[in-house]
């Protein structure tokens, strides 16, 4: 509770649930809105015990503490599910967005290139129950059909940084116009204004289009992203590590005359409108002894330009970065979840702040990773994610174990 406490503060849950509107009805209820939203985050914890099982320990570590009546009785299963409902997502999300920010500082191993904080951008997908409602909101993977798949299939995007794996921004989709799926280039353009200026964001071919990259761009975040094998980059200057500057055009513009003159007012220096066409530098290169194509070509695109800013070769290894969001992913999913495990919830507002609780959760637990690592001047990769969940899990002795 102290590792959750300390990355979400109390204030920071205070002010969410009164921008939500979410406060208690009454005064003196066994579960008001503060106690729920750390509920929420040792559910996630706790993702094999029941709801009252849950309660206990949270209640328990409190009453060590000296901050909890213990004359207070546990609420049963259907008093919590109550209170669940009545904080919804909304206070969970908020306390996202206010507390979640890059962890890793200057000292950090691997979590910068030059001024840039290494970010990325990935999804996942997590099973939900398979309730009417659940099903209306998020869909099936794979089809409409009964068949497409077991569970609804809930869609997460989350922007991570590539150092300690903590999400720092996230969307959860659902069914838009039409009743399709969102998918993951539509959460995508949520994220962007998340964007800072200091990073320099990961992104793999599944991410790129012309709108996408230009999107993300103007924001001032450095970019680095791979490009589908479809994608032409026709070399307009060579550069002196070995990448050379090429020009995206927009797919709009369909004159092959108008085409050609981009492209030469790129090659001589003279400005393009973004409509248009905005010049990039390209890396291509290959990875030896890489599974059953070693040769390969991987070609990423860049906002940095002057090799002097970032080599070629530091551009490269940089990229394979993003594979630190798969590791983080994996984390959240079967390490803090346990593999296979579904959801608890059967609304899509529960199952929201379900996933929030496990985001927050997975945030602490990676800033302390982190900063341990940090200070013992250690990769945070070093760090067991697992070890250190048990850790967390055990029982506080007392109030020295963990200070709130």
């Amino acid at each position: 509770m102290g590792v959750l406490a300390t990355a979400v503060p109390r204030d920071a849950v205070d002010t969410a649930i009164a921008v939500t509107r979410r406060g208690a009805k009454r005064t003196g209820g066994k579960l008001p809105p503060h106690v729920m939203v750390y509920y929420a985050m040792a559910l996630s914890l706790f993702a094999a015990d029941d709801y009252e099982e849950v309660m206990t320990r949270l209640a328990g570590t409190l009453t060590s503490w000296g901050c909890w009546d213990p004359g207070w009785d546990i609420p049963t299963t259907g008093g919590i599910t109550q209170a669940r409902q009545r904080l919804g997502a909304e206070p969970l999300a908020e306390v996202f967005d206010t507390v979640a920010v890059p962890v890793a500082d200057e000292l950090t191993q691997g979590a910068f290139l030059g001024p840039w904080r290494l970010m990325s951008i990935d999804g996942f997908e997590w099973d939900a129950p398979d309730t009417d409602a659940n099903v209306a909101e998020f869909g099936y993977a794979g089809g409409t059909g009964e068949k497409a798949s077991a569970f609804a299939k809930v869609r997460v995007l989350t922007i991570a940084e590539c150092a300690s794996h903590a999400v720092v921004a996230t969307r959860i989709g659902g069914r838009g116009p039409g009743g399709k799926r969102q998918g993951e280039q539509t959460l995508a353009r949520q994220l962007w204004p998340a964007l800072q200026e200091d990073w320099l964001l990961i992104a793999d071919s599944g991410f790129y289009s012309y709108q996408h990259w230009t999107t993300a761009a103007a924001t001032g975040a450095a970019l680095l992203w791979r490009l589908p094998a479809t994608a032409k980059t026709p070399k307009l200057i060579d550069l002196a590590d070995g990448s050379y500057l090429s020009a995206l055009i927009n797919k709009n513009v369909r004159s092959a005359a108008r085409r050609a003159v981009l492209l030469q007012t790129a090659r001589d220096g003279g400005d393009l409108d973004p409509a248009e066409a905005v010049v990039v530098r390209v890396i291509e290169y290959t990875v030896p002894d890489r599974g059953p194509d070693p040769d390969e070509v991987i070609r990423v695109i860049t906002t940095i330009h002057d090799p002097a800013d970032a080599p070629a070769e530091l551009l490269a290894q940089a990229y394979h970065q993003r594979w630190e969001h798969e590791t983080g992913n994996d984390q959240l999913k079967t390490h803090l979840r346990g593999p296979g495990r579904v959801l608890r919830s059967k609304s899509p507002d529960m199952v929201r702040q379900e996933i929030y609780g496990y985001l927050l959760t997975h945030y602490a637990i990676s800033a302390l990773i982190c900063r341990a690592a940090t200070e013992a001047d250690i990769d945070p990769d070093r760090v067991k994610f697992l070890r250190t969940v048990r850790l967390v899990r055990r029982q506080t002795s007392g109030p020295a174990a963990f200070s709130p």
